[in-house]
Formats: C-alpha cells, sequence, structure tokens
C-alpha cells in the first residue's frame, strides 16, 4: 500500500470513527449525569453502543494498514477475529480492546450500567485506539 493510499485510508476510518465518538458524547449527555451517576439508561447505552461501533471503524481501518483482511466467506465480525490479529501485532492496544469491548460493549451496552467513571474509561480506551490510525497532518505554506 502506497504512503498516499495509507493516508486515504487513515483518513477515511479516522474521520469516521471520530463522527462516531462525537454522537456517541452528545447520547451520553441526555443521559444526565448526577454525581458519580448517569440517570437514563437508555441513553448510556445508545452512546456505549455508538462508542463502539466507532471503536471497531477504527479497527478495521488499522488491521487494513496492515495488511490483514477479513475472511473472503461473509461472517459476522466478531470480537475474537480482533483479538486474534491485534494480539499479533500490539499487545498494549489488545489490553486497550479487551478494555473497551467489556466496558462499552457488555457493561455499558448490554448491562446498561450507570457508574459514569467507568463509562469514561471506556471511552478513553477507545480513544487510545482512534489515536492508533490519525492521519499525519501536513502543514502547507
Amino acid at each position: 500500500m502506497s504512503i498516499q493510499e495509507q493516508q486515504f485510508v487513515k483518513e477515511k476510518y479516522y474521520t469516521e470513527a471520530v463522527r462516531y465518538m462525537d454522537n456517541a458524547k452528545g447520547s451520553l449527555q441526555l443521559a444526565k449525569k448526577e454525581g458519580k451517576f448517569y440517570q437514563d439508561a437508555k441513553y448510556v447505552k445508545t452512546a456505549c453502543g455508538t462508542a463502539y461501533s466507532g471503536l471497531l471503524v477504527a479497527l478495521d481501518g488499522y488491521l487494513m494498514l496492515k495488511g490483514i483482511n477479513y475472511p473472503k466467506k461473509k461472517v459476522r465480525k466478531s470480537i475474537e477475529f480482533y483479538q486474534e490479529n491485534i494480539s499479533k501485532i500490539d499487545k498494549k492496544m489488545l489490553d486497550h480492546l479487551i478494555g473497551a469491548y467489556k466496558i462499552l460493549h457488555l457493561y455499558g451496552y448490554y448491562d446498561g450500567i450507570l457508574v459514569a467513571s467507568v463509562i469514561k474509561d471506556g471511552f478513553d480506551l477507545a480513544n487510545k485506539i482512534i489515536e492508533k490510525i490519525k492521519p499525519n497532518v501536513e502543514y502547507r505554506v
């Protein structure tokens, strides 16, 4: 993959992942935080599901940059696919992925946990992964 193609992939996937995260933050604001807890599980679940989807978009771009493609069969993407492939590339990113998966997808989306600090940790982990595909910014005069 040429440098221009890599830059295009980074821009495309990074922009989309950030858009998901911005939408997730908007949903989280609707959950109305009081003290250490959010008040509306529906919006927390929506925010966590959206943030997790943004994380997967970023991982798709990251794996594409590393030359890893999905199996040819029409199968649903699984967390195991991401874990297996990320584990071969970056162990620290794997830790972030597992943490974000558990917090955003399992605890936030499925269980509807309302603890604000836990949700924030999930968002932080997702953002660390998204930053891995941040495009290089060229300054032109």
